[in-house]
């Protein structure tokens, strides 16, 4: 019988420390709606000012996050958001932008470090000789750190480019910052210079800070004026949330500390995973806290069958594709689970390949 759990799957299967179930028991709240919970209103002000912006709201999720920020740069119907192929919003939000805001994506293609081409984006700002046949762009999207491309740290210096192509075409920029802190400690570079250039950020608390809810969008103090109003329309306006912002404010003081060791524990287990013959890695693409590694055709395993077999031994990883595997370090995996899930993969495809000699 397995006795350990090393859950790999992502960031946001953290538990709350004890620290943050002492904060949400004890913490001051009100009716956020009615008057404001002023443990949220204490949290945004500090969110606000760690990211160099106005003014910040609590919201219940990064998904959230981005939508609302989407919708109130496009708050005409028909806009037109720029966007990587790749990006978290464009894939996994369940079309919401389309379906909610009645916002048209236009996506450019992703590089491998997560940028897109400058001279790509510029060519994808539709011209205002075509406004009779073709929706207004409004806003550029840019994600940091970009999950799809591996946890890529996107630097100060591109997203300045960026912000000053979108003002030069009188748009706005908006960064799905689920993982900004991140891209923080591998960069080395305060977090409110990487987003100075841009116009709104979301936050994501229950990611690599490891709170159980929440995520916070950042502008100014007129556009957050409108994404609270959005937020309420959207179902997100909440109640006692200064129990959530609590917890959340811990997270900040104790855990953002700890994201340069997640980072030095996955650059571990890349290195470990360059060991193993049946697998592959680009370890230097490694700059944070996940792991993109792939399996060779020729040793006829798949990705599927390869984490269906590491639940055996207590490790759980999640299928990026049917021939690649994401990890995901968070501060709750200690270096010893790490030694114990190369272990258990090189063993996992032992068998693997032992059950497949025997057909």
């Amino acid at each position: 019988m397995v006795t350990r759990t090393v859950d790999l799957r992502s960031d946001t299967v953290t538990k709350p420390t004890e620290a943050m179930r002492a904060a949400m028991a004890s913490a001051d709240v009100d009716d956020d709606v009615l008057s404001g919970d002023p443990t949220a209103q204490r949290f945004e002000e500090e969110v606000a000012r760690i990211m160099g912006k106005e003014a910040a709201v609590f919201v219940p999720s990064g998904t959230m996050g981005n939508l609302i920020s989407v919708l109130v740069h496009c708050e005409v119907r028909g806009s037109e958001v720029i966007l990587g192929d790749d990006s978290h919003i464009h894939i996994y939000e369940n079309g919401g932008i389309s379906s909610i805001g009645g916002v048209h994506p236009r996506t450019v293609k992703n590089n491998p470090d997560g940028t897109m081409d400058i001279d790509r984006i510029e060519a994808a700002i539709r011209h205002p000789d075509g406004a009779l046949y073709y929706p207004t762009t409004r806003l550029i999207c840019l994600e940091n750190t970009h999950a799809n491309c591996g946890g890529r740290c996107i630097t100060a210096e591109y997203t300045d480019r960026v912000g000053k192509l979108a003002r030069k075409h009188g748009l706005k920029l908006h960064i799905d910052g689920a993982r900004i802190f991140n891209a923080s400690a591998a960069l080395g570079v305060p977090v409110h210079r990487l987003v100075q250039a841009a116009d709104s950020v979301s936050v994501c608390l229950s990611k690599g800070l490891g709170a159980p809810v929440g995520s916070v969008i950042v502008g100014t103090k007129d556009f957050i004026t409108k994404a609270r109003r959005l937020r309420k329309t959207l179902g997100g306006g909440m109640r006692q949330i200064g129990v959530l912002c609590a917890a959340a404010y811990v997270a900040l003081q104790d855990n953002v500390v700890k994201l340069e060791d997640d980072h030095r524990k996955a650059k571990i287990f890349a290195d470990g995973l360059k060991e193993i013959k049946q697998l592959n890695v680009d370890a230097s693409s490694v700059e944070t806290n996940m792991v993109f590694f792939n399996i060779n055709e020729s040793s006829m395993i798949s990705s599927i069958s390869l984490c269906e077999a590491l639940e055996k031994f207590g490790v759980l990883a999640m299928p990026a594709s049917s021939t690649s595997v994401r990890v995901v370090i968070h501060y709750q995996i200690s270096e010893s689970d790490v030694h114990y899930a190369l272990t258990s993969i090189k063993q996992a495809i032992q068998e693997i390949l032992a059950v497949g000699t025997t057909k």
